[in-house]
């Protein structure tokens, strides 16, 4: 049933662009409380950094490595709609100190998707109405119409009463400025530095590497971070994949070299580190220009366009997968909506 709000009065029909975390928590929270929600997403499936990749050896987490839950909506939420394709990952993890010797991770309870990432997203997106493939790059507001959008193939969506906007904010700011929104365009440009580039490497291994620990966080050289992605629960991979990422300032730094010199850059670092000498029999990478979220507070969310337009995202509310999640639920308890 229709939760009324003194900010929601009237409104019927909510736009969301995006299907991360925080787009598809939206979908459904929105959904529930009986508002019609249109999710918009340029890539060809839902997830964002949550993605994964298909293989004939298996599948890869090239993005998102794992989550934790500390908050009880959150798990309440994936409890409601993604509890079929959750797994503990059980893995051994490491983390190098400043002098290169190695200790224990802290102790937490860490999830995956089972078989992949991916199968959250997934499962989050069911029963919403979502649109992929669809790159939104322009959008336009009037009293009588309310929320107009045109995608890159010239088709037009709307009426819609609220707009929300789950990108990257140099992303979000981008379509604010060429659909002249300068005024909201200019909040953006405060934040587009909250997240930081990431160039994943993922290479497999026929012969399973017996490194010791599954998964390690690097303080010196290139890496940030290395991972046995089939050591995960329910992957049921033909030899084994590594999953390597870059730190941020190397990747940031190498924005602009090919998969070729990453691959070789981020491979040799990792034989340095590990002593492994076993060559990879494939090897393949993935930039993310907008992977780690480089913030702390938890603003939560940003209302412009005289409250008719919203933005959420990780970076909003401190990174991690969770902070996705809180975003979202940050704005509905702005908009009185709360859970």
């Amino acid at each position: 049933m229709r939760k009324e709000s003194s900010m929601l009065a009237g409104v019927r029909r909510i736009a969301v662009i995006g299907s991360g975390i925080a787009g598809l928590t939206l979908g459904h929270r929105l959904k529930q409380a009986g508002f019609q929600v249109t999710l918009f997403d340029k890539a060809r499936g839902p997830g964002g950094r949550m993605a994964s990749k298909r293989l004939e050896q298996g599948s890869l987490d090239l993005g998102a490595q794992y989550f934790t839950v500390r908050d009880p909506r959150f798990r309440r939420f994936l409890a409601d709609h993604a509890s079929g394709c959750l797994g503990e990952w059980t893995g051994t993890l490491r983390y190098q100190r400043p002098d290169g010797t190695l200790s224990p991770y802290h102790a937490d309870t860490r999830y995956v998707g089972v078989p992949r990432m991916s199968a959250i997203t997934r499962a989050l997106s069911d029963g919403l109405a979502l649109n992929t493939g669809t790159r939104i790059t322009r959008i336009g507001h009037t009293p009588d119409q309310g929320w107009q959008l045109q995608d890159e193939a010239g088709a037009s969506w709307g009426d819609y009463d609220r707009l929300i906007l789950c990108q990257p904010p140099v992303q979000a700011r981008d379509l604010l400025a060429a659909s002249d929104l300068d005024d909201e365009a200019g909040v953006l440009a405060d934040h587009l530095d909250a997240l930081t580039p990431c160039w994943a490497v993922a290479a497999h291994f026929s012969t399973p590497l017996s490194l010791g620990y599954d998964g390690i966080q690097f303080q010196q050289g290139p890496l940030q971070w290395a991972a046995n992605n089939s050591s995960k629960p329910g992957r049921k991979d033909a030899g084994q994949w590594w999953v390597l990422h870059g730190s941020s300032e190397w990747s940031d730094s190498h924005r602009e070299a090919t998969g070729a010199e990453v691959e070789a850059a981020l491979l040799a670092a990792f034989r340095e580190q590990t002593g492994e000498t076993v060559q990879p029999d494939q090897v393949l990478s993935h930039r993310w220009l907008f992977a780690r979220a480089e913030v702390s507070a938890a603003q939560g969310h940003l209302i412009l366009a005289g409250g008719e337009l919203a933005v959420c995202g990780d970076w909003l509310h401190g990174g991690r997968v969770e902070g996705a999640f809180l975003s979202a639920e940050s704005l509905l308890t702005a908009w009185g909506l709360s859970g």
